[in-house]
């Protein structure tokens, strides 16, 4: 399932006709909404490109379920719990994605994968549930396929492509990796936890000073006013001197010190991962057999 990962809602929406296009009419597309930074823009455009399904994260908003339920798109949500599971579903969502504690980036895990997902589905019964945490090889997605899980998400698999967008010394450390830890370091704008390899920052900060803890922890206003665009290009400006660093990841073009002060996510399957391939081999390698 082709997901297009939240931009500025004009970008958005031209990436989402695109990979429409892409896809054809026999394969369908996703879009991935980060609820603090969701614009009604964003949901707009979903229902006008009529996307299959959108995968929401980080918070809850039953006002876009509607919406997008409304229009006839499935909806699920990124859960940790059996609690944030049900309330997902009192929202409307039509299924799940349950994260455990393996997954890279923004982590609302509190359990492993598999003993996640079993709860979950113990809790909530014949729900539509997918698997997301430490995927990295096809016996990964069996595992989870035989618990239950209906299909599985893996992220940093795909930033292992040759058409994600990383930063090319972002890839490098994910190839020759392998320590990953949970952090808030990066919360400004965004205070939520982010399982990230280490990197310059991480190593001087950590969690960050305490005052910075503080701060990022009444920041979360931030991301959801100030424009898309300025939180793609302040990782720009940001330094180790001032423990002041955001969610965004360092990009192709940027310059190569941003790698040092920036998120690099990566989920604890990353150790696993050592080569950068073509997206569909990486779709081949998860699913042997698949398209």
């Amino acid at each position: 399932l082709g997901t297009v990962g939240i931009l500025p809602p004009t970008a958005f929406a031209s990436a989402l006709r695109e990979a429409q296009r892409q896809a054809g009419d026999a394969r369908p597309v996703a879009a991935n909404l980060l609820l603090p930074f969701t614009r009604s823009a964003h949901v707009r455009a979903c229902i006008e490109a009529r996307a299959d399904v959108v995968v929401l994260h980080g918070g809850r908003a039953p006002k876009v379920v509607k919406r997008l339920r409304a229009a006839g798109i499935e909806v699920l949500h990124t859960v940790g719990t059996v609690p944030e599971a049900r309330q997902a579903l009192d929202d409307g969502v039509s299924g799940l994605v349950v994260q455990g504690t393996e997954a890279g980036g923004h982590t609302v895990a509190v359990h492993p994968t598999a003993r996640a997902l079993e709860l979950v589905l113990e809790a909530v019964g014949a729900v539509p549930t997918w698997a997301a945490g430490g995927v990295a090889h096809a016996d990964d997605v069996r595992k989870l396929l035989e618990i239950g899980a209906e299909a599985v998400v893996a992220g940093s698999r795909f930033v292992l492509t040759e058409e994600c967008g990383a930063h090319p010394a972002y890839k490098q450390a994910l190839v020759t990796g392998t320590e990953t830890v949970e952090t808030q370091l990066f919360g400004f704008g965004w205070p939520m936890r982010h399982r990230v390899l280490v990197n310059a920052a991480v190593r001087r900060w950590g969690e960050g000073p305490q005052l910075m803890r503080a701060i990022n922890a009444r920041s979360g206003w931030v991301g959801g006013l100030l424009p898309l665009q300025l939180m793609e290009t302040y990782p720009l400006a940001q330094t180790l001197r001032v423990p002041l660093l955001t969610a965004g990841p360092a990009l192709v073009g940027m310059p190569d010190r941003t790698v040092a002060v920036t998120p690099l996510y990566a989920g604890r399957g990353v150790s696993r991962m050592h080569d950068i391939l073509s997206a569909a081999d990486a779709v081949r390698a998860l699913a042997p057999g698949l398209g």
